[in-house]
């Protein structure tokens, strides 16, 4: 799977995107270890605090079905109903599901207007001090060279 693919199921996801209250639809295409590509949109309610952003969407389809690693996740939105126009990144609270199962240094984020027209970074130069499982004592430390 290549990154202009992932990106086209990103933006298919987004058309699935339940945004009744903010108009902004959000879609990700998230690809396993395994080749397998779990889709995410966000979804909204009236209460606000139950929303679920797209890239949690994903990550949560995924780890449901038993999947725990990750390569990499495409990312695309914007106001719902009209071309994309900007990138979209993840919100911080994204970013922290991202470092619970993915490697800050390999895990790639694909952030996109277009198959053609996209930005890839790695989960590190998202969230360049994450927090995660290392930090609680379970392996190496992430952050030897601060």
């Amino acid at each position: 799977m290549d990154e202009k693919e992932l990106v086209l199921e990103a933006m298919n996801a987004r058309k699935m995107a339940y945004t009744p209250y903010s108009g902004f639809s959000v879609g990700a295409a998230l690809l396993a270890k395994s080749g397998k590509i779990y889709r995410g949109c966000n979804i909204e309610n009236a209460a606000y605090t139950p929303s679920n952003c797209a890239e949690r969407t994903a990550f949560f389809k995924a780890v449901s079905e038993g999947e725990h690693e990750f390569k990499a996740i495409a990312i695309v939105g914007g106001k719902a109903g009209a071309p994309l126009s900007d990138y979209c990144p993840p919100c911080g609270v994204c970013r922290q599901v991202m470092m619970e199962f993915c490697s800050p240094d390999q895990f790639q984020v694909i952030l996109a207007k277009s198959p053609e027209e996209r930005k890839v970074l790695s989960l590190r130069e998202l969230l360049p001090f994450g927090f995660g499982k290392n930090d609680l004592g379970k392996g190496e430390s992430l952050h030897e060279n601060v």
